[in-house]
């Protein structure tokens, strides 16, 4: 149990289709409006404020019902989503969508090319796989080779697109905090982080934002331009976020369940 939380267990239940979801509540004195929804062990965990309703936060885990029946169903609490074998037939997040893959035939250095929801990917020397790719398995060597070239072009179309979703979202969001001047904006490859703003203003962001819905990313970006500002989490930097970004909390909260389902690409 998290330090501060009540011992007294409360139980709750919600509907989601033909499926009854029940809820433990664990409140805290610490917590002022912010409901935390956790699935551990088999368990749908809420830690909620002394005061909140039963009712309202049962309203928050039903609003949470398709993630936490994911989590329910996922392999243990902390299922790492499944490796990418970059294969025709896959899907990749994209912009908070699911985008297919389609590997083609082609010639020269792997190209890839946006279409229709659809990510193609042409390479030399494949053969055909029956959907226009290339064969996924029992290739050996130069199947292996194959599909890394396809993860290294995917993987490079995703931080290209980054660039761009990141940086229009930085000049979108900096006249909100009063700011005027545009700082660099860089794309990295960072493990454990979204983004970071740099001690001389620079702005990085983690690739992988651009595999987030649009609100989201948002967020990665609005609190990173917060940081230009205050450059810690004290209570005057998330009042500074909050001026430009009032459901802040929500959309950090989304931001750790989605998060937790996106592929790395490595």
């Amino acid at each position: 149990m998290t330090p501060g939380e009540a011992g007294v267990a409360e139980f709750g239940e919600v509907r989601f289709g033909e499926t009854a979801i029940r809820f433990e509540v664990r409140r805290s004195a610490r917590r002022r409006k912010t409901v935390r929804i956790r699935v551990e062990e088999g368990r749908v965990l809420a830690a909620a404020p002394e005061t909140m309703p039963t009712e309202e936060i049962g309203a928050i885990v039903r609003r949470r019902a398709g993630w936490i029946r994911r989590r329910l169903a996922a392999p243990g609490p902390e299922a790492e989503p499944a490796p990418k074998r970059f294969v025709s037939g896959e899907t990749l997040p994209y912009l908070g969508r699911s985008v297919r893959l389609v590997v083609e035939r082609g010639a020269g250095a792997p190209a890839v090319r946006f279409d229709h929801w659809r990510l193609r990917v042409a390479v030399g020397d494949g053969d055909s796989d029956g959907d226009g790719g290339v064969v996924g398995g029992a290739l050996g060597d130069a199947g292996g080779e194959r599909r890394e070239r396809v993860r290294r072009a995917v993987r490079d179309w995703f931080r290209e697109r980054a660039a761009d979703r990141a940086g229009a979202s930085v000049r979108r969001w900096l006249p909100r905090f009063g700011r005027s001047e545009a700082p660099e904006v860089l794309i990295r490859d960072q493990r454990k982080r979204w983004g970071s703003c740099a001690p001389g203003g620079a702005l990085r962001f983690n690739w992988r934002v651009v595999m987030l819905p649009p609100r989201l990313l948002d967020y990665v970006v609005a609190h990173e331009i917060a940081h230009l500002a205050v450059p810690n989490h004290s209570p005057a930097f998330w009042s500074h976020l909050a001026s430009a970004m009032p459901d802040w909390r929500e959309r950090r909260g989304r931001l750790r369940e989605v998060g937790a389902t996106l592929p790395s690409l490595s």
